[in-house]
């Protein structure tokens, strides 16, 4: 079962949030973390798989505070539009939708009634790393080839949950030699490099590698049932 939810942050900003409820009973809870292209069918499909292996998803839509109901494809188009607004996000005050992750976490605590992983793609791998130092209350943070994780500056943070990071080696925006300085500064993060591009674990795009996106995903799933038991 899904709904749509209405998350309220610390500063009283309503972010609109996708939920999948598992059928069966509850191990725990996931905050489902975009791309750059919204809450679209491939996130919501991602929330769904994890509902499906027993954990409550909550998919917040990390573009709201710059524009309501956004939902893209992969066109060269989707891309440009996806960049744009990625960059307006990322311009916001502060901590920008920190804010609306924290809410998302508080939520899935309280209705899971346990404890919260977070796992993001792309952009939301990325706000998946800021948030394992950030956002209170996770117990597992997961990015998948996070753009950015690997600066000097993102390199430099420090996680107050375990974290697990997965990246491609012939991905173009994240080069082989800044994962390997991030796993020196990082040494108490499990990180895995699988023969796949960027954005491998969606079905979506021509990228998707179904070899490297299974694996992933049990490593993944793993990491989360350890964490939140």
């Amino acid at each position: 079962m899904s709904q749509s939810i209405q998350l309220k942050a610390s500063d009283g900003f309503m972010c609109s949030a996708y939920v999948a409820i598992p059928k069966v009973p509850v191990r725990g809870a996931v905050v489902v973390v975009q791309e750059i292209f919204g809450v679209n069918s491939h996130i919501r499909a991602v929330a769904d798989s994890y509902a499906l292996a027993g954990f409550l998803a909550v998919a917040p839509a990390t573009f709201d505070r710059v524009q309501k109901g956004v939902e893209l494809g992969y066109k060269p188009e989707d891309m440009t539009a996806g960049i744009d607004l990625k960059a307006k996000v990322e311009a916001l005050p502060g901590h920008g939708v920190i804010a609306d992750l924290q809410a998302a976490v508080d939520y899935a605590a309280v209705h899971a009634k346990g404890k919260v992983a977070m796992v993001g793609y792309c952009w939301g791998g990325l706000l998946t790393w800021r948030s394992a130092e950030l956002v209170k209350g996770l117990s597992a943070a997961v990015p998948y080839y996070g753009g950015g994780v690997t600066t000097e500056e993102e390199s430099k943070r420090h996680p107050r949950c375990p974290v697990m990071a997965h990246f491609g080696d012939k991905d173009h925006w994240i080069s082989l030699d800044s994962v390997e300085a991030f796993k020196k500064l990082q040494p108490e993060t499990d990180v895995y490099i699988y023969e796949a591009d960027h954005g491998f674990n969606c079905d979506q795009r021509g990228s998707y590698d179904v070899k490297a996106a299974d694996l992933a995903l049990e490593r993944t799933l793993g990491f989360i049932v350890k964490n939140l038991a």
